[in-house]
């Protein structure tokens, strides 16, 4: 009997301390986030992800701090997640920059836009709106850009740095508003110092060496093959016809590269240094390692 009465206690013993296979183990209580009516267990952390931030583009206002401002922040059209002053003011030594949308909410910056395959680039995006005069047209039919002043690129520099750092965004992904919509917009044109910016880490550019060896001999100004531009453009990211003939949208799509890439001619001509300045940027950039 007595026996029987040690098998039995140790039989409960055992059944208490085993967990049935519907209870879930009780989970650690740093691993809960409250959400108020529920919880959250974050105990798990998939690896099949990446950040919704995939963009980085670059916009000038076409108008003053004042208009620029008031435009943005209380508009309903249009806003941005970043705004850069003229003269940017400085609090303890460090230039301020004006934060409209938050980083994790869609701004309305981009509009109508592309760039490799991808549209609603407002989705996946963070802007930044300098303010600039952006470009008055002459008589003559010439256009005349305005430069923009060194603290205010110094700013922008620097936020641009943070933003690519923390969302880990590709050099070709750091963007002119006028590269995902080059049929309607300009913005922020040609005398925006994407090389300077390249130089600090931010953005893309193409080696001098990788130029050379793609115009082979050939005179920089030299017409070149439209077909093989469009190609070269197209595999980069841009939104443009492949049908080998330089029609309206294919020569503005040039010069808003130009814009970017090569803003002593901004024409939309497909000269030979066009060509070798794409191609290069596609070797860079675009051609998977071996």
């Amino acid at each position: 009997m007595k026996l029987i009465l040690i098998l039995t206690v140790v039989l409960l013993s055992a059944c208490s301390s085993t967990s049935s296979p519907s209870t879930p183990p009780p989970l650690a209580v740093s691993h809960l986030a409250d959400r108020g009516f529920y919880q959250v267990d974050t105990s798990h952390y998939s690896v099949a992800q990446n950040e919704r931030v995939r963009f980085l583009v670059l916009h000038y206002t076409a108008l003053d701090d004042a208009e620029s401002l008031d435009v943005l922040a209380h508009g309903a059209a249009a806003s941005v997640h970043y705004l850069v002053n003229t003269t940017p003011p400085i609090e303890g030594s460090k230039p301020v920059v004006l934060g409209l949308v938050p980083e994790d909410k869609r701004a309305w910056h981009a509009g109508v836009s592309d760039w490799s395959g991808r549209t609603n680039i407002n989705d996946t995006s963070i802007g930044i709106e300098i303010v600039n005069p952006g470009y008055t047209d002459a008589a003559d039919g010439s256009r005349r850009f305005y430069p923009f002043p060194d603290a205010q690129i110094d700013l922008v520099t620097r936020l641009a740095k943070d933003i690519v750092a923390r969302y880990q965004i590709e050099p070709f992904n750091v963007l002119a508003h006028s590269d995902i919509s080059p049929l309607r917009k300009s913005d922020p044109g040609p005398l925006f110092p994407w090389h300077d910016l390249y130089k600090e880490g931010i953005g893309a550019w193409p080696d001098e060496a990788t130029v050379t060896k793609y115009l082979d001999g050939r005179a920089p100004t030299a017409l070149a093959s439209v077909r093989v531009i469009q190609t070269a453009l197209n595999t980069y990211g841009y939104q443009i016809p492949q049908t080998g003939i330089l029609d309206k949208e294919t020569k503005a799509v040039i010069s808003k590269f130009q814009m970017h890439f090569r803003a002593a001619d901004i024409r939309g001509e497909p000269d030979v240094e066009t060509e070798a300045i794409a191609r290069a940027l596609v070797e860079k950039y675009r051609t998977p390692s071996s």
